[in-house]
């Protein structure tokens, strides 16, 4: 993987899945605290050579142990830009994109609010997260609307996919406990 800096600082890498990024936003102190820019569309532009055309701005807060996902859309795929404001979570994606040369591969990352680092996980991905703090504050935009008769969930722990969670009992609502494993999802 390798990194670059864009002209506003911020340093971005692109991971071994095809149009997944990692961003770092540099983070300015002075006496008064800190100022970041989360999101910028003219570097976002730069760097993935995607136009963003986000919809909505999601804010969760979950207790340390709870894996939400590993979810996705049918027909109104979601691409997502994901960051942490307040504590730490283990991000999961998985590439379910039939045609694609990396079908069924995940990736992982830590992301939390002392490392300022965001996820760039395009339409086609499975995502979720495993809450790794009390009070954890997930931030995401989202590039369309919630579908509910278009969500679906990949089972997070497909053996198939060999996911290191490094939990073994999180604690998970019913839609997730019930996801199905890769073979047996309905992928677009």
């Amino acid at each position: 993987m390798e990194s670059k800096e864009l002209s506003n600082g911020m340093k971005i890498t692109e991971i071994d899945i095809p149009g997944v990024y990692v961003f770092e936003t540099p983070k300015y102190r002075d006496k008064r605290g800190t100022f970041t820019v989360p999101f910028n569309l003219k570097g976002f532009k730069e760097a993935t050579n995607f136009y963003a055309d986000f919809v909505q701005d999601n804010l969760s807060t979950s207790k340390k142990g709870v894996l939400r996902g590993l979810h996705y859309q049918l027909k109104k795929p979601q691409g997502k830009l994901v960051r942490v404001i307040k504590g730490s979570v283990q991000d999961v994606i998985v590439d379910i994109r039939q045609k694609s040369p990396t079908f069924g591969k995940s990736f992982s990352i830590i992301l939390s609010s002392k490392n300022n680092l965001s996820l760039w996980v395009p339409p086609g991905f499975a995502h979720g997260f495993l809450s790794l703090s009390e009070g954890t504050q997930f931030f995401y935009k989202v590039t369309n609307d919630y579908s509910p008769e278009n969500e679906r969930t990949l089972l997070w722990n497909d053996p198939e996919l060999n996911i290191d969670w490094q939990i073994s009992n999180p604690i998970l609502s019913e839609k997730d406990d019930e996801g199905k494993v890769l073979k047996e999802c309905t992928l677009a």
